[in-house]
């Protein structure tokens, strides 16, 4: 006759590993998601998709009231630019930065000023006459402008 002692044992440590690793993933503080930002004298409350893309993507260097846009990225490889550029851009980071260093190389244009930190992109953004930008949204103060992406 076989013994399954030793077989339940195994189930029951991989579930109660399973339970561990559950709560402990549930207990980091989650990220809220991205919101674009601009300057506080920014004319608009919304942007279309397009007009995000194209300035992000730095083909659209105006605002609709004909001020230039300042541009404000985070580092590639944070998590917060990885988010924005998801899911409200809906584009890869990669997409973004073959555009940039495209533009950068051929001499047909120029990067974003890229900040190195949340902190510096709000202060970055609220200092800059036509700075756009994104923040977690509990980063956002009454220092910059939110905008919706119609």
């Amino acid at each position: 006759m076989h013994d399954s002692t030793p077989l339940l044992d195994r189930r029951a440590s991989r579930r109660a590993l399973g339970c561990v690793l559950l709560l402990w993933f549930s207990a980091l503080p989650a990220i809220a998601d991205p919101v674009l930002i601009a300057h506080r004298a920014v004319g608009t409350n919304e942007v279309s998709l397009n007009t995000t893309r194209l300035m992000f993507s730095m083909q659209r260097s105006q605002w609709p009231d004909g001020n230039p846009v300042r541009v404000f990225v985070l580092p590639d490889d944070s998590q917060v630019h990885r988010d924005f550029s998801k899911k409200l851009l809906s584009l890869f980071p990669r997409q973004l930065r073959r555009v940039w260093d495209r533009q950068l190389y051929s001499g047909t244009g120029q990067a974003p000023a890229t900040v190195a930190n949340e902190t510096e992109m709000r202060r970055s953004v609220a200092a800059t006459q036509g700075g756009i930008g994104y923040l977690p949204s509990e980063m956002i103060d009454d220092t910059v402008h939110v905008l919706s992406i119609r």
